[in-house]
């Protein structure tokens, strides 16, 4: 699905260890490969400067994991010195990379708000589409299970549909970036679409279930000549917890969203569906930006 990514890592994400795998990632598709790490600014004389032996050590630390490159696969590591926010936006412009892989601890609105999250400043800053990870997951995979998560990052996606905006789009960037990246790794696709029953007759529910139904069945002769096998399946309740669910029934890979809410996914007070699956989701997120 992608050719190329940009995995940034501060060394406590468990995104580093990504390094050690250069092969798995290839074997899924991804030729180029650009691992970040931003070294903060030693701010312990009066005025801040470039640490340049923080730069060295993490430039040895992250050369030191690069074991093995196959033939065709370009791997590139940068190790400039500031905030992460500010470099992740113009290192993926300049190796013009398909998806950024970051991670983002599990936290609620609020504690993003007071602490800050440079996954969520992201979601608002770049164009490309970002691939989300829980760090404490990321952490506990074993060798041998690492291996294999970077081969299969979007083997079997699971796309929430409601007949918003927002989820059109994602369908769009989702066959876009399957028709752009020809022997893709993407095996198969959950379309999935909630009915919510808050406030809903027995009539109208049943009407509306008829329309989903319908309507998916439009979309899968829609991604018919992309050469994979859709599903997809209707339900009913909270929306959150029935795709939650269905990530685990289903053995997804990842979550495709995207929000209406362009710069406002994070912001306080406002709460959003795709805002919600970033900050508590345990399945990898691929969200792709409204104004990518």
């Amino acid at each position: 699905m992608f050719h190329s990514c940009l995995i940034c890592t501060d060394f406590s994400d468990g995104l580093h260890r990504f390094v050690e795998f250069v092969p798995s990632l290839a074997a899924g598709g991804i030729k180029k490969i650009v691992v970040l790490h931003s070294v903060p600014l030693w701010d312990e004389g009066e005025i801040p400067r470039v640490d340049e032996e923080r730069i060295a050590q993490a430039r040895d630390r992250l050369q030191t994991q690069l074991k093995s490159v196959p033939d065709g696969v370009d791997v590139h590591i940068e190790v400039p010195s500031g905030r992460a926010i500010d470099h992740i936006p113009k290192i993926a412009h300049k190796y013009n990379v398909d998806v950024i892989l970051t991670g983002m601890q599990s936290r609620s609105l609020l504690q993003e708000k007071l602490f800050g999250s440079t996954t969520a400043g992201l979601a608002k800053a770049c164009t490309k589409p970002l691939f989300i990870l829980r760090p404490q997951v990321i952490s506990t995979y074993t060798c041998e299970e690492l291996d294999l998560r970077c081969q299969h990052l979007c083997r079997y996606l699971l796309i929430p549909y409601n007949g918003s905006n927002a989820s059109d789009y994602v369908l769009q960037k989702v066959k876009e970036s399957i028709q752009q990246a020809p022997g893709h790794s993407v095996k198969q696709c959950m379309i999935l679409w909630v009915v919510e029953d808050v406030g809903r007759t027995p009539i109208l529910k049943d009407q509306q279930i008829q329309i989903a139904q319908k309507k998916l069945e439009q979309i899968k002769l829609e991604f018919a000549p992309l050469g994979l096998e859709v599903n997809t399946e209707v339900r009913e309740g909270n929306p959150y917890l029935e795709i939650l669910d269905a990530a685990t029934v289903f053995d997804i890979s990842a979550i495709a969203i995207s929000s209406d809410r362009i710069g406002k996914i994070i912001d306080w007070p406002v709460r959003s569906f795709a805002g919600e699956l970033m900050r508590r989701c345990w399945h990898p997120i691929l969200f792709f930006p409204p104004h990518s």
